[in-house]
């Protein structure tokens, strides 16, 4: 028998100031990257036009922050640093809280962790005065040299808590945490020039810069590829920009979310980006975006954690709604700008929306969507003034197989009608890709049936949302098609509103069931295929899988890109001229056209520089 562990009363005392300040730097000071974050908001409270931010080791053993804001008073530099003293709270509401610092922690946290100094000088003064703060112990005040402003210097952060100091990361790994916050705050405040050091090497340097230009500097591209956002929803406001589809990150690092103007990383709001951009990037992808939400103060929380990225809506149903309805359409539209999408050999392509055509789609002239396409087809106006005769090589088609007999002789640029920025298709290779000739002169390659794809999921989509259901086909001899168990309960416990896709379904025993209907836009071809792929969807779709999951209107669109694929051309499917001319049209017209159903690019550009780059002609 083992004895029982001895037991003494336990008694409550109150803890000394040091202690409670180490605890309170502990919440507040994460890491070197939550301290610079910290004072650099001070700065932009402070009114600074220019700060300029320098790091040795990440921050883990110097941080340097120089701004040219309105300084402090030899008074005010005493209350500092002090817990819980700030100048940004004008009452004890916290409510109308505009400023991005309003605890009054950091400072007494980072002095109670670290060596501290701050330098700071008032305009109605004649010096600037200077107080320091080592673990916790305050040295007095004394007069100091500096211009208006205020500086501040972190030395050997986490020298009085080595527990702390101890798990940190490398200096590498926090120098980029440093580099996130600086971009974040960066994208935040436009209005102000910040220089960011590090380890004595520029990491930038951004003048005062507009929305647009300091949006395209902290996400590494230019104006032009940036898709913007201006959405109104009551007094709650979506502003902003997002890059193109093609534009993704392994990580969710460069999304950006501003929320009146403070950086958060709020998870409701990362969750309706993803939503509103899985109709057209490949899943496990993440866009690139800068977002900015204009909340009523009154309707906002921001005091819900120390760090205060975290937020608390009023109404987070409204604020969901118009991040995902926000970017839908924007990502619908694309971008009025010019461009294409240009191949990037070695590495990811690059894909800039093509400009929209003012013209309203006009169902007349559309491509019909049951796997083929019409062999007479006549778009509003051909791309090409004159008819073209196919290649006068004899043998041609026969020769090289990979090429269709859908080839033909090149145009010239200035024959092909701008209004078409697809261009007119030139020739078919491997029986799946189109070339096609801009009018810019540049080569446009579209894979064939990533392109239907699209083209059908919006039809499917159109149909849809005009009635609410799909008009359904009913097959001559119903098809029992065979799945595994779970699968097949997924597919009859969703029997009712599959119905509304146009698939009818009855149990046909475990593991069984007996398709009588299909969406009768996609024919009846490949029908096991569809069944099984939608069953595939249900069952492996993380948001389907808890249970009580009554209603799949959230999901719908992952249902209709797996019968858009069935319903599509397929890849080895010949051509004619003027089906290729028709396809191309169609995508013109289409939203969402440059990525297909699972996000990947539908057409490609390569530009006369990329040819000649190509072939050794420039470097």
């Amino acid at each position: 028998m083992s004895e029982a562990p001895s037991f003494s009363r336990p008694t409550i005392r109150r803890l000394s100031g040091h202690v409670i300040d180490l605890i309170a730097a502990g919440e507040v000071i994460e890491r070197p990257a939550a301290a610079l974050k910290e004072l650099v908001e001070n700065a932009v409270d402070a009114g600074a036009t220019r700060i300029v931010v320098a790091l040795r080791a990440g921050g883990t053993d110097r941080i340097d922050v120089t701004d040219n804001g309105c300084g402090m008073t030899p008074a005010e530099l005493e209350l500092a640093v002090e817990r819980h003293c700030t100048s940004k709270l004008q009452d004890d509401r916290l409510v109308q809280i505009r400023t991005l610092g309003f605890r009054g922690e950091a400072l007494p946290s980072i002095g109670a962790s670290a060596r501290l100094s701050i330098t700071s000088r008032t305009p109605e003064s004649d010096t600037a005065w200077c107080i320091r703060v080592d673990g916790g112990v305050i040295t007095p005040l004394q007069p100091a040299s500096g211009p208006v402003g205020t500086r501040i210097v972190v030395t050997d952060l986490f020298f009085a808590t080595p527990a702390r100091r101890k798990f940190l990361k490398s200096a590498r790994v926090e120098s980029g945490h440093a580099e996130s916050v600086m971009r974040r705050l960066a994208l935040s405040a436009p209005h102000c020039a910040m220089r960011v050091l590090l380890d004595d090497k520029v990491l930038f340097d951004l003048p005062e810069q507009s929305p647009i230009a300091r949006t395209a500097a902290v996400l590494d591209t230019t104006p032009d590829t940036l898709i913007p956002l201006d959405e109104q929803r009551g007094s709650v406001r979506l502003s902003g920009f997002a890059c193109g589809p093609a534009r993704t990150r392994a990580t969710g690092s460069g999304q950006f979310i501003l929320v009146n103007n403070r950086p958060v990383t709020d998870p409701m709001l990362r969750t309706a980006i993803r939503v509103a951009y899985r109709p057209v990037i490949e899943r496990g992808r993440f866009p690139v975006m800068a977002l900015h939400l204009k909340v009523p103060l009154e309707r906002l929380d921001v005091n819900v954690h120390p760090a205060k990225t975290e937020l608390r809506f009023a109404d987070e149903a409204e604020i969901r709604s118009l991040v995902i309805g926000g970017l839908g359409r924007a990502l619908g539209h694309g971008s009025n700008g010019g461009g294409g999408i240009h191949a990037s050999f070695g590495s990811r392509p690059s894909i800039v929306y093509p400009p929209r055509l003012p013209e309203p789609r006009d169902a007349s002239a559309s491509v019909p969507l049951q796997g083929s396409l019409p062999t007479g087809y006549a778009p509003r106006s051909s791309p090409l003034r004159d008819a073209t005769p196919p290649l006068a090589r004899p043998g041609f088609a026969e020769t090289d197989p990979a090429f269709a007999p859908a080839a033909r002789a090149p145009q010239q640029p200035e024959a092909l009608d701008p209004a078409f920025p697809l261009g007119a298709a030139i020739a078919q290779v491997f029986d799946t890709y189109i070339l096609a000739l801009a009018p810019d002169g540049d080569l446009v390659l579209v894979d064939q049936h990533a392109a239907h794809e699209r083209l059908t999921h919006e039809r499917l989509r159109e149909q849809y949302a005009s009635g609410g259901t799909l008009r359904s086909q009913a097959l001559l001899l119903p098809e029992v098609v065979d799945l595994p168990r779970r699968e097949a309960e997924a597919l009859m416990a969703r029997a009712e509103e599959l119905s509304k896709l146009g698939i009818d379904l009855e149990s046909f025993g475990p593991g069984s069931v007996l398709l009588r209907s299909v969406p009768a836009l996609l024919g009846a071809q490949d029908i096991q295929g569809l069944l099984k792929d939608v069953a595939d969807e249900l069952v492996s779709d993380p948001d389907l899988a808890p249970a009580g999951t009554g209603s799949l209107s959230h999901h719908l669109d992952a249902i209709l890109a797996r019968m858009a694929c069935h319903g599509s051309i397929r890849a080895g499917r010949r051509l004619k001229p003027e089906e290729m001319d028709a396809l191309l049209r169609e995508m013109e017209l289409t939203p969402r056209a440059n990525t297909c159903s699972h996000g990947r690019p539908t057409w490609l550009k390569l530009t006369r520089r990329e040819l000649e780059r190509l072939f050794g002609r420039v470097k």
